[in-house]
This record gives structure tokens, C-alpha cells and sequence, in this order.
């Protein structure tokens, strides 16, 4: 593995999201002086908070898998993502509701979603999933050390017996075909491959290898923090500062001096200078590129995954027929993905991902409200209608999602609100986002793996990049792993550390007869000592391997750069938000 020369004694994170946490964290536990910088006044970046009129708004993701993946960073230094955050595991993990009108509520426990699809579709369809199931399971055991996990020098690296595995299950077919070799009810054939849709590639030309995204939303299990999503940004954050990280917030960086190919200091736009031994980058690749200078050469230009409009609302009332999450799929199906990644449209049919946090966390709004989250995918900036076309579309495209939330069932929504805030890909583009959304790149098969922007940048010793526009990708478990992968670029080291200075891990709090505070036992154990028994939840190993969530962030191929400049990164776009019912205490909420 390949790692940045020279010393690395101080290193500075720009961004304090979840991958630049994961970073410090494993960079602290290795002996580093960190400090992070993050031009938000709190930790999180995609997954920020938002308070409006007495509501808690987690501003990006809603979902947690593999939460032992971002415990391995906590136990870097000794800590324990378990003792910072209360952990609740969704029962069930989704509940999906189809245009039929039937229902289907999706359990990671596989005998309870054995006889959830018994129930639903039949023996047949029932004993398919048991199939599908372990074929999940043996995806995920064939991906994860090797290609996900791990830093790639060169797609050489690829050569492996676990390569051969991989093909021998199907990994390299038809994702939509592929689970067709499990299950014929279409319905739910969606269930187990519409997350193909945050890979930014549609079921029927995906690779079926993304398929792991369906092992870790409906196999490995779902959790949600209590205090919201954010909690888990803003507990990483402590930990880190509890580590003797340092954090400046509120600090835009506006530049960085190099010399001789070696980035020497971090430059606010505050005028302080922050010198450093090595930078992790990890805002999206349009900030990257413009801070470097220069964007990678690449044979074909990289291609961004879809956008999304976000609906919060908080809201005077709930609907009982909603769990946590619910899917709420339309009647059309290929032609809803032609529409996103093709012709440019909003869905005529939508699909829509609805989560009501407030399910087991009233405190996320005043006495008596509830929080609603309505995601519903859009084409992104390239090829559907520009930021500025959002400005007026967004509102209207509001109007016809909460009419078809309406016609769906969910009689009396629009009147029920009491605040909202519509963020659109024009608020994405503000945030300097690619293409205007917030999942980068792609990931289609040249912008997968060794293909996907490296986390390490050609032309500069001591730059490395995380974030879901590098190696892994796009998610929460990808995303943590990318900020590992980038620490292991500096620090060279392949496996996390147990812990920190006496080499025992933080024990996780003793069981309560009441405990939510763990992943829950019901898991399928994992064949060939492939994951590791803890307090009676089968947890898959990850370990053997560095960081994973790359970008080939080697930003502009050239062979270094001129020495003994100052690149200047421009002014960065506030973030956008934007409320269309005002709050007693103002009309606008910046989200930071």
C-alpha cells in the first residue's frame, strides 16, 4: 500500500464530516496531532442538524447500517460508539407499501422476513428469499475485505481468488437479473434492489455485486441514534476532541500553500495560517478540484449519480400506518429510472423514501409534533433542469409530492404541516455539491474501485482525499470506511489499532433487560469465521484491511505543481436552505 512521504507528524482534516471524523479518529489513535477544519458551526457536514420553530432536523442521511463500522473508529482511541451513542435497532428495518395497496414489512431477522414474505407472496417466493438471503450474505463476505475495505495502487489489485468468488456468484451480472434468480414477485424484486438507486445506476444495468448495499440495509440490520441521525457526527466529534483533537468551526478554508509539491500550510479565509505535515480532504470533488487547482484527467468525464429533493416537514399530526422508514413505491418502475438517468424528467410515478424519526424519538419536535423526511429522487443539474430552473420548479415539484402523499393515503398532509424546509438540487449546487447531488459520483463500473477517484493525488506527496467521491463511495458504512482508508495513507497502517495506548478496546456497557443501546441478536450467523460473536449479535469482521471510499481525488494527473504558491479557493457557497413557512423567530434558517 502505497502511503504520503515525508513527515506526517501534524495533519489537518479539512471537514468535519462523518469520513473526516472517521480520519481523525483513527489518525489520533495512531499518534498524530490532528486538527480538523470545518467552515459549519457544528460537526456532520451532509448529516448537519437543522432547528426550526422547536423541530430537530437531521439534514442528510436518515439510515444506519454496520454500525460496527464506525465503532472501529471510536475504539481507535480507546472509545466506544456504543458508551457515546444510545443505538435503537428498527423493527422492522422498512416497511414498504406498494401502488396495489399491499403491504410488506421488511425484517433483518430472517425468520421473521421468512415469514413476512410467506405471508405476502407465498412458499414459493419464501424459500427464494432463504436463497437470496445467504447469496446476500456470501456477496458482502466476497466484496468487503477486498475491494471495499481496502486502498487500491492499481487496479492489479483486483487479481485475487476473492475476484474469481466474486464472479462465480454472479457479482459481475445484472443486479435486477440476478435477484430474479431468487424471487419472481416483482414486488419484491424492487425491495431488494431499489438501493441501486444510491449507487446511482439502475437495477437493470447495475452490477449485481452492488447488491452488498442489500445485505447491509435488510441483512446486517437498521439503527437509529437516539437524538437523530447527527448524533453520531456530533458524538465522533467529542471523541476526537476528548482525544486531543483540535477543531476550528466556522473556518472556511480559502487556500493552500504548497511548495515543491507538498502542501505546507492551510489558509483561512479568516487570514490564519495553519501549518501541517499532511491535509485529508474531504468536501466533494468540485472543492477539491478547485483548492488543488486543477481536475484529474480522466478518458471519460465522471458521471454524478442522481439528486433529491428533501421535504422536512414537522408536522401536527402522524399517519400509524408509517413506520420509521417506509418506501412508498409508484406503479412504474424502469421507466422511473429512464427518467432520472436519461431523459432528465422528475418522476412521473415517484417512489418516495419517508422516515418519521420522531417514531422513537419524540423529542426531535415540540409536545404533540412529529418530524416527516419525504426524499424523493430527481434527476441531477447535468442532466435534468439546471440549479437555476429549481428555484422555480422546486416549489411546485413540493406541491406534487405532498398531493401524491395525499392520494397515497396519507389524507391531510399539506394542512397538517407546521414548518418545513425543501431543499432541492439548486440548495446542493449552493453547497457546491456535483452535478447537484448529494451522492458525487456514480457508481458505474469505471468509476468503481481501482476506477473510482484514488484517495491519493498524483502530483502532491502529502494530500490525500475521503468522502464519498473517492474509494469506497457513497454511504454511511462506505463513508466511514473512506476516512479510515485515508488515515492509513499517512500512517501506513493496514489495521486499525484495538485501542489506544494500552492496546484494550473500551468495553461496551453491560446488557440491560431493556438495552437498545447494541445491535440486537437475530442475525444470520457468518460461515467461515466471517464476522465475530458480541454479547449475542453476529457482527461481520471488516478488519485485515485499510480505509475504503475512494475518489480518484489525484487532482488533475500532472507530475507536481509550481513551487512555492498559493492556490486560492474562491468564496464557498453558504449552504441554502430554505423554509417556506416562516419561524416566529425569523423568515431564514442558514442549516449551520
Amino acid at each position: 500500500m502505497r502511503t504520503v512521504s515525508g513527515p506526517t507528524d501534524h495533519v489537518v482534516v479539512v471537514g468535519a464530516g462523518l469520513s473526516g471524523l472517521a480520519a481523525a479518529l483513527h489518525l489520533l489513535g495512531a499518534g498524530r496531532r490532528v486538527t480538523v477544519v470545518e467552515r459549519d458551526a457544528v460537526p456532520g457536514g451532509r448529516a448537519g442538524r437543522l432547528e426550526v420553530g422547536g423541530y430537530r432536523m437531521d439534514t442528510g442521511p436518515t439510515v444506519l447500517t454496520m454500525p460496527h463500522l464506525a465503532d472501529e473508529a471510536f475504539a481507535a482511541v480507546g472509545d466506544s460508539l456504543y458508551r457515546r451513542v444510545e443505538l435503537i435497532a428498527l423493527h422492522p428495518a422498512y416497511r414498504a407499501r406498494f401502488a396495489d395497496g399491499s403491504l410488506l414489512d421488511v425484517h433483518t431477522d430472517g425468520d421473521a422476513m421468512e415469514a413476512e414474505v410467506r405471508r405476502f407472496a407465498g412458499a414459493a417466493e419464501a424459500e427464494g428469499y432463504r436463497r437470496l438471503r445467504t447469496w446476500l450474505r456470501q456477496l458482502y463476505q466476497a466484496q468487503m475485505r477486498r475491494f471495499i475495505d481496502t486502498n487500491f495502487d492499481s487496479p492489479f489489485r483486483l487479481l485475487h481468488p476473492d475476484l474469481a468468488r466474486l464472479a462465480a456468484l454472479g457479482g459481475f451480472g445484472r443486479l435486477d437479473a440476478q435477484i430474479g434468480r431468487f424471487l419472481s414477485d416483482e414486488r419484491l424484486r424492487r425491495v431488494f434492489s431499489f438501493q441501486a438507486l444510491y449507487a446511482g445506476v439502475p437495477p437493470a444495468r447495475a452490477l449485481a455485486a452492488y447488491a452488498v448495499i442489500a445485505y447491509m440495509d435488510t441483512v446486517a440490520g437498521v439503527f437509529f441514534p437516539k437524538g437523530g441521525m447527527h448524533a453520531l457526527p456530533q458524538a465522533m466529534a467529542d471523541a476526537a476532541a476528548d482525544a486531543g483533537g483540535a477543531f476550528r468551526w466556522s473556518a472556511e478554508v480559502s487556500a493552500l500553500e504548497t511548495s515543491t509539491g507538498r502542501v505546507r500550510a492551510v489558509r483561512l479565509a479568516s487570514g490564519e495560517r495553519i501549518a501541517c505535515d499532511a491535509v485529508v480532504l474531504t468536501p466533494d470533488l468540485p472543492v477539491v478540484h478547485r483548492l488543488l487547482g486543477r481536475a484529474p484527467r480522466r478518458p471519460v468525464a465522471l458521471r454524478a449519480s442522481p439528486s433529491a429533493v428533501i421535504l422536512h416537514a414537522g408536522t401536527d399530526r402522524t399517519w400509524p400506518e408509517l413506520a420509521h422508514h417506509t418506501i412508498s413505491f409508484g406503479a412504474a418502475w424502469e421507466g422511473t429510472f429512464d427518467e432520472l438517468t436519461r431523459t432528465g424528467r422528475v418522476m412521473s410515478d415517484p417512489s418516495l423514501l419517508i422516515t418519521r424519526p420522531t417514531t422513537h424519538d419524540p423529542d426531535l419536535a415540540p409536545a404533540g409534533r412529529h418530524l416527516h423526511y419525504v426524499l424523493a429522487p430527481c434527476p441531477n443539474t447535468t442532466t435534468g433542469p439546471s440549479a437555476a430552473a429549481w428555484d422555480a420548479l422546486g416549489p411546485r415539484y413540493r406541491d406534487s409530492v405532498v398531493a401524491e402523499l395525499e392520494r397515497r393515503g396519507l389524507h391531510g398532509f399539506g394542512a397538517s404541516v407546521d414548518r418545513e424546509v425543501l431543499v432541492t438540487p439548486a440548495d446542493w449546487t449552493a453547497q457546491e455539491h456535483l452535478a447537484g447531488t448529494p451522492f458525487s459520483a456514480a457508481h458505474t463500473f469505471a468509476q468503481t474501485g481501482p476506477f473510482r477517484p484514488r484517495n491519493l493525488v498524483r502530483g502532491y506527496d502529502n494530500v490525500v482525499l475521503a468522502g464519498c467521491g473517492t474509494t469506497p463511495g457513497v454511504g454511511v458504512p462506505t463513508v466511514l470506511v473512506s476516512g479510515k482508508l485515508a488515515a492509513a495513507r499517512i500512517t501506513g497502517v493496514r489495521r486499525p489499532p484495538e485501542a489506544r495506548g494500552d492496546g484494550r478496546r473500551a468495553a461496551r456497557p453491560p446488557a440491560r433487560a431493556d438495552d437498545t443501546t447494541r445491535p440486537t441478536a437475530g442475525a444470520d450467523p457468518l460461515p467461515n469465521g466471517a464476522g465475530r460473536h458480541v454479547d449475542g449479535a453476529d457482527v461481520p469482521a471488516t478488519e485485515g484491511t485499510g480505509p475504503g471510499h475512494g475518489t480518484d481525488g489525484r487532482a488533475g494527473g500532472a507530475a507536481g505543481s509550481p513551487a512555492d504558491t498559493v492556490r486560492p479557493a474562491g468564496t464557498s457557497a453558504l449552504r441554502q436552505v430554505r423554509t417556506t413557512l416562516p419561524d416566529p423567530k425569523g423568515t431564514t434558517h442558514d442549516p449551520s
